[in-house]
């Protein structure tokens, strides 16, 4: 069915025991409301029992539809299969927080695809916990917020962080190499909706000055994973990851530059994936709908 370019489209996302019969009664429900099914993702996991639905719609009559109308009445159809469930506006975009410490690349990397329309978000702010980054993200026209830490202030400055989520209404909170280890409460307050990027390596190394590590080991492949934070440190649910051959002729310097590109591009990945209702929890796993 041909679309005009103005028609609103919309996402309904769904998570739900798996079924026979989901798709066909979630297209029926569209279709019962003259909704046009443009694109579906799904996936059904033997080893959860979960099924897993991405949808993209839109009226064939061409009109906006009265959102809260539809959820009202999807929320009654759902509740008969205990869907966990969502419908947005695919217009709408999501409102993200920014966390960073010293090192820029990924902050950098996400202001500039932001910058040029790559990732469909709204910025609300960036904090962090050193004044150093203050002229990058201002000059962006973007709000910068210092929250100092230490050990003594740990405890105050998460709070503070949880009231500026509030006061921004973030949806997201990216941790653009944030080098602070945030709480189990903290994680346990986002958790699904705070994501974290860190090295990753075969095998793995900890500490200071990991690529330098990695060059005394003579690795082959260098990396980064990201992930949803959780109280693991680094072992949450994995989104994307990016693996990069390196050899003896990589200087420890060499693969710090590997390093920051991989961390960049799987961070970018990852929050496009998020922000565009690509993600879905499965336990300790992601289901990811490229």
């Amino acid at each position: 069915m041909a679309q005009r370019a103005e028609t609103p489209q919309y996402l309904i996302t769904i998570a739900c025991p798996g079924i026979v019969g989901t798709v066909a009664r979630v297209s029926s429900f569209l279709a019962e409301r003259q909704c046009y099914l443009h694109e579906m993702q799904q996936f059904d996991d033997a080893d959860s029992g979960r099924f897993f639905l991405r949808a993209r719609f839109y009226p064939a009559h061409g009109e906006a539809l009265d959102l809260p109308l539809l959820r009202e009445e999807f929320a009654r159809f759902a509740a008969e299969q205990d869907m966990e469930w969502a419908i947005h506006d695919a217009a709408e975009r999501m409102r993200v927080l920014i966390m960073v410490s010293k090192f820029d690349h990924c902050l950098d990397d996400l202001l500039y695809r932001h910058r040029h329309g790559e990732l469909q978000m709204e910025i609300t702010a960036v904090v962090s916990n050193h004044p150093d980054l203050r002229t990058l993200v201002e000059w962006h026209g973007i709000a910068y917020l210092h929250v100092p830490v230490s050990a003594e202030t740990k405890p105050q400055a998460e709070a503070q962080l949880l009231q500026i989520v509030a006061d921004t209404r973030s949806e997201l909170v990216v941790l653009a190499r944030y080098m602070q280890v945030l709480s189990d409460e903290l994680c346990r307050t986002l958790r699904g909706r705070a994501i974290n990027i860190h090295h990753s390596f075969l095998p793995g190394f900890k500490g200071a000055k990991p690529y330098h590590q990695a060059h005394a080991r003579g690795v082959k492949l260098i990396g980064a994973t990201a992930h949803y934070v959780t109280p693991d440190l680094d072992e949450g649910p994995i989104i994307e990851q990016i693996v990069e051959r390196v050899d003896h002729g990589h200087t420890p310097q060499m693969m710090v530059a590997v390093g920051r590109d991989s961390e960049a591009q799987a961070l970018a990945r990852a929050v496009r994936y998020h922000i565009e209702r690509r993600v879905f929890l499965n336990g300790e796993r992601t289901v990811v709908f490229r």
